[in-house]
């Protein structure tokens, strides 16, 4: 038989903590108006009144947790704690529609948001492996492919983050923040593209100087020089221009001491293999030396910068239909995250009109 010693407060505090959490029903503190005087907690005389309202105050908790209402709430007054139970479901009410966009909504942030940081650690990776952070190099590190991966990495991480946690713990304020990035990336494409289609003559001219300027660092980033050797090769060209734009790189320049003088790289030959099964790097060299009839069979005269808008000329089409598609997605996946929003403010009105 358990026995109440010590201060009474702290006794009745005990048997309701044990009540409420471990749920079972202690004989000698439920209170039944046939056994009422017996089944009490053996208080002094002039504490009675507090066990009887803590031993009140447990029935009504026990109710609460049971769903059935106290006296004290038909009458009107209800205690603390079964206020805060029902003012607090402990699970939101979903419909159907709902629950398939809460984690259609999830799983999509969490795949974009595992890609992020990939990207976001490949492109580290690439700046740890290649010292750009080193003294000497920190100057061209805005030129730096691999700065690219680590920014959009490091936005697409943080923005699919939000909204992946956000959308499974149902937070207001995390989806809220995952709708405004959304929408700024949506508007900010919208308005690259007009800007794009508006200022064709500037943004050639930027393509030629960034062309130029990976064609000076040729040597000295192995990042830029698979960049343009893919595009020369793909393309089937050789400098911005033409040819002849390899004068800006100090080793392929005419007055560069060394075998590659008045050369080109291997990217730019027709042949680099010539007709063997191993690629021959030196077909370049000295080609700028060779009259231009002679230099036809050698090199690609052309310059990428007109290849590149050939290109995009000839598959216009289907990057209207991706670029479509990807708005598309992102619309969808907007309206899914004020959706669940809209669900959320729902239920908290219902929480709050359930508690009143």
């Amino acid at each position: 038989m358990l026995t109440l010693t010590g201060d009474p407060r702290r006794s009745a505090t005990l048997l309701e903590n044990m009540r409420l959490f471990l749920k079972f029903p202690f004989p000698w503190v439920r209170r039944d108006s046939t056994q009422d005087n017996e089944t009490r907690p053996l208080l002094p005389k002039g504490d009675r009144d507090l066990g009887t309202a803590a031993v009140s105050e447990s029935e009504d908790s026990q109710k609460a947790l049971d769903g059935k209402p106290s006296p004290a709430d038909k009458g009107g007054r209800s205690s603390g704690f079964s206020e805060t139970r029902r003012g607090l479901p402990s699970q939101t009410t979903f419909s159907l529609s709902a629950f398939v966009l809460k984690y259609l909504l999830f799983l999509s942030n969490l795949v974009f948001c595992v890609l992020g940081l990939v990207t976001l650690a490949l492109g580290m990776w690439g700046l740890v492996d290649k010292e750009s952070f080193a003294q000497e190099r920190i100057g061209h590190i805005g030129t730096d492919p691999m700065l690219l991966f680590v920014c959009l990495g490091l936005a697409l991480f943080l923005l699919c983050l939000s909204g992946c946690l956000g959308s499974l713990r149902e937070n207001v304020c995390l989806l809220r923040a995952f709708s405004a990035g959304l929408l700024a990336m949506l508007s900010s494409q919208v308005l690259a593209a007009i800007v794009a289609y508006s200022l064709q003559g500037q943004i050639e001219g930027s393509l030629r100087a960034g062309m130029l300027t990976a064609m000076a660092r040729y040597q000295d980033d192995l990042d830029l020089r698979f960049i343009v050797d893919e595009i020369q090769t793909g393309l089937q060209c050789c400098g911005a221009d033409s040819y002849q734009d390899w004068e800006v790189n100090i080793y392929y320049n005419c007055s560069a001491p060394g075998a590659q003088a008045c050369g080109v790289p291997a990217s730019c030959c027709v042949d680099p293999l010539e007709n063997g099964t191993v690629g021959n790097s030196q077909c370049g060299f000295g080609a700028r030396h060779l009259d231009e009839f002679s230099v036809h069979s050698v090199v690609f005269l052309g310059g990428c910068l007109g290849a590149v808008a050939r290109w995009v000329e000839r598959h216009s089409g289907a990057m209207w239909t991706v670029a479509i598609i990807s708005l598309g997605i992102q619309v969808l996946v907007l309206f899914a995250s004020g959706r669940l929003l809209e669900d959320i403010r729902r239920n908290k009105v219902a929480w709050q009109r359930g508690s009143a």
